[in-house]
């Protein structure tokens, strides 16, 4: 199976790690966030990856310069301008099969055989892993109704929510949804896949999930990472 991984994001908020470096090459311990990737994907199958590169992208393709890591054959497309974590798609060529979309700024440990199964045994055209994301609010949520009567009172109130890893399967149908050339984000093309009547699914799952995107995340991604390195790699 082929899989590309989106590495075009300025990462603006992850400043100032990323003024000098793309955010996949800033490093989890002592990898760039991308080689971990790779490696991941090796393990599980993968034998061809294209990085959707931007800004700075040619520090990646500089890092490896030799074309291939770990048995994979690497590609690289880069965007005269941005088009979008879907829109960037239509650079690659030779996505005629069943292929896998990722975020070039994440890690997980998520099962990729059991990922594709699932799609393949639903008969999906896009399938989205998903993690359950908790949300804590810290202030007393009112709950009202007619005439502001309060009816209820939740005190700091926990929420969750099923929220995209950014990890995702594709049928290459789900591809004639976006038009060379167009500016598409992903959520923008899940709506069209939708109207479209394509079977759009979530994948649940358990896997450990890191989004390196802020500061916060990346400080935090450090520290779990060496204490769980063995089932992000290795295993």
């Amino acid at each position: 199976m082929k899989a590309v991984i989106l590495a075009g994001g300025r990462g603006t908020r992850l400043a100032p790690y990323t003024t000098v470096f793309p955010k996949p090459l800033v490093p989890i311990s002592d990898r760039p966030i991308i080689d971990i990737i790779l490696q991941q994907l090796a393990q599980y199958g993968i034998t061809d990856v294209t990085i959707s590169l931007g800004h700075l992208g040619h520090l990646i393709q500089a890092y490896y310069a030799a074309g291939s890591v770990y048995g994979l054959r690497l590609s690289y497309v880069s965007e005269s301008q941005p088009l979008g974590t879907a829109g960037s798609l239509t650079l690659v060529p030779g996505l005629d099969s069943t292929f896998l979309v990722m975020n070039g700024d994440i890690l997980s440990t998520l099962d990729y055989h059991a990922l594709i199964c699932h799609h393949r045994t639903v008969g999906a055209g896009l399938t989205i892993a998903t993690h359950l994301k908790e949300v804590r609010i810290d202030l007393g949520v009112l709950e009202t109704g007619a005439e502001d009567l309060v009816i209820g009172y939740h005190e700091k109130p926990v929420k969750h929510f099923p929220v995209s890893m950014g990890i995702y399967i594709y049928e290459p149908r789900i591809l004639k949804l976006i038009s060379p050339g167009e500016y598409l984000d992903f959520p923008d093309l899940v709506t069209r896949a939708i109207n479209a009547c394509e079977k759009v699914v979530a994948y649940k799952n358990d896997a450990v999930w890191l989004d390196i995107g802020r500061r916060e995340d990346y400080e935090d991604a450090q520290r779990v990472f060496e204490e769980r390195r063995r089932e992000f790699i290795d295993f």
